[in-house]
């Protein structure tokens, strides 16, 4: 590999002349400059960046954690943020902890250690452990989607009751009295807010939530699919399922379909997210969302803000998710099944 040194050499220069032309550090003559450049070109000279971050105390190089890369939410997601960063000069480095608080909490030292110069994350639980690092660490952070208690971090979220609240209100409009949720894990805050929209939707028409009809699962499509078959066996006077994200609405099109129930003639499903899948998929599902793709830009926005200003005061913003209208949903067969 080539060295600064024989760029040096090749251009008639002294190494630090080279290094001043490639990190415009001190003005030097126009025929220097096109000696070094050439020189470079010639030998394929590529800079060492751990070098160059030592000196200038930053990387350029932003972490991005997110518990599932294969969960589409979080692959548009990071769509957005990368858009953002790169237009802002950065780089962004990824890593999935699947879902695993260990693997999360490996991959966050491992970010730390690279000398990133900002951090964000969505947490795949374990909070308390994730405070406590960010408590002990200097670099910058922006939570996305889940809360993280206690740490000193921006957040960028979807107001997740509101949008909750709405997905029922849909079905209630539509004539449906016994709707079914399925949750997921009970520990994330983001589970806890989607399951109070959907109790306090029910309340508003005077309607209380039966404890059977809520079933807990893992946002996966395989959770979704097991959690609404045995809810709909258990609970078989259900018109309709609000599922907290796509990917279940999805498990429980293929449940349903098993138990002979037709989407949405005899079982109307609305998921959360709006994920872009969604729509392709038959029945397309509907569901309640904002752009995925603009809540990864605000949090890559809100991440290079932290790093450029990072006195200023600790923001908390919220999307306000909006129904998106499909074909998994319609007024149930009858009065009486309703």
């Amino acid at each position: 590999m080539s060295t600064i040194k024989d760029v040096a050499a090749l251009a008639g220069v002294s190494f630090t002349t080279v290094s001043h032309v490639l990190n415009n550090t001190r003005p030097v003559s126009a025929q220097a400059r096109a000696r070094v450049l050439a020189a470079v070109d010639e030998i394929g000279y590529l800079p060492s960046a751990v070098a160059r971050s030592l000196r200038r105390s930053e990387t350029k190089i932003v972490g991005v954690l997110v518990p599932n890369v294969r969960n589409p939410f979080f692959a548009e997601l990071v769509v957005g943020v990368e858009e953002w960063c790169r237009q802002a000069g950065y780089s962004v480095f990824l890593c999935n902890s699947d879902n695993d608080p260990k693997h999360q909490q490996s991959y966050l030292r491992t970010l730390l250690e690279k000398r990133i110069d900002g951090l964000l994350l969505s947490s795949a639980g374990d909070t308390e452990t994730l405070a406590t690092t960010f408590r002990h660490a200097s670099v910058p952070v922006v939570t996305v989607d889940r809360l993280v208690p206690g740490a000193r971090a921006d957040r960028v979220s979807v107001n997740n009751q509101v949008g909750a609240a709405a997905a029922v209100r849909h079905l209630l409009d539509l004539g449906h009295r016994r709707i079914g949720c399925v949750s997921g894990p009970a520990e994330f805050e983001v589970t806890q807010e989607r399951v109070a929209g959907w109790r306090s939707a029910l309340r508003e028409r005077g309607l209380e939530a039966d404890d059977g009809w809520l079933i807990e699962s893992d946002f996966s499509t395989a959770g979704g699919y097991e959690a609404v078959k045995t809810l709909l066996t258990r609970q078989p006077e259900l018109t309709a399922v609000f599922t907290s994200n796509d990917l279940m609405a999805m498990g429980a099109l293929r449940a349903a379909a098993e138990l002979g129930r037709s989407v949405p003639r005899q079982l109307s499903v609305v998921g959360f997210d709006g994920i872009e899948l969604g729509s392709y998929i038959y029945p397309a599902i509907t569901s309640v969302g904002c752009s995925i793709r603009d809540l990864g830009r605000e949090a890559g926005r809100a991440l290079i803000e932290r790093i450029e200003n990072p006195q200023a005061p600790f923001k908390d913003l919220q999307l306000t998710p909006q129904l998106v209208l499909r074909e998994s949903t319609s007024a149930p067969l009858s009065s009486e099944q309703a």
